[in-house]
């Protein structure tokens, strides 16, 4: 088994015109300064381990970064915890973004040993958490199937835009899901984790993602 930390995955998103933010990864205090002033203000920081797959839980996320102090001082906070937390991880550094706002989608994948490779669809947060508002497909699957995904939710409507909200681009999940489908059969790809896919009436960012191959 062989895992991919959200770094390793943006390299094979990108290999499938996934949508990513712009990243840089840092290995010191310094390096976390010039990164966040490149992708600009404001970012989050994020741990990179191929060991820790739920970054918040050992404090290795630290959002709304807006200088530079900020930046230095959640590098040094966000290692310092990792470390704590999970001694023996391995730690390739910090991952330095522009916030992207939208909604929150998620979209995952596993294997079932006897129907083989499943598709996930769904908002993120509560609704994944609590009310449990996901639908599914069997891999691969075709343009209809992601059609059909999107509009099973409960919570569509949300994404059609309520309340004066400008609708997402539906479009843009759609093509997303087509392509994380095709990339999870090419690649072999026993698990898949993209939470959030930040969706907004612009298109779709892949704001975080976790890979496990067999």
């Amino acid at each position: 088994m062989k895992k991919y930390s959200e770094y390793d995955s943006r390299k094979l998103l990108e290999k499938y015109k996934i949508p990513i933010p712009e990243g840089i990864l840092a290995k010191n205090g310094q390096d976390a300064v010039l990164a966040a002033n490149k992708v600009g203000y404001p970012c989050i920081m994020k741990i990179i381990s191929p060991d820790i797959l739920h970054k918040s839980d050992v404090g290795g996320v630290v959002i709304n970064i807006l200088n530079e102090t900020q930046a230095r001082d959640a590098f040094l906070k966000i290692i310092s915890s990792a470390k704590k937390q999970k001694p023996d991880a391995k730690i390739d550094g910090v991952l330095i973004e522009k916030i992207v706002i939208g909604k929150e989608c998620i979209v995952g994948a596993s294997r079932d040993p006897q129907f083989g490779s499943i598709l996930m669809f769904g908002l993120g947060g509560i609704f994944v958490e609590v009310l449990k508002d996901v639908t599914f497909r069997l891999i691969p699957i075709e343009k209809k199937d992601a059609h059909d995904m999107i509009r099973e939710i409960k919570a569509y409507p949300i994404l059609e835009g309520i309340r004066g909200e400008p609708p997402v681009d539906i479009s843009a999940i759609e093509k997303t899901l087509l392509k994380v489908s095709k990339m999870v059969q090419k690649e072999k790809i026993t698990e898949l984790d993209i939470n959030p896919l930040i969706v907004n009436k612009d298109g779709v960012i892949c704001a975080d993602c976790r890979m496990i191959f067999e």
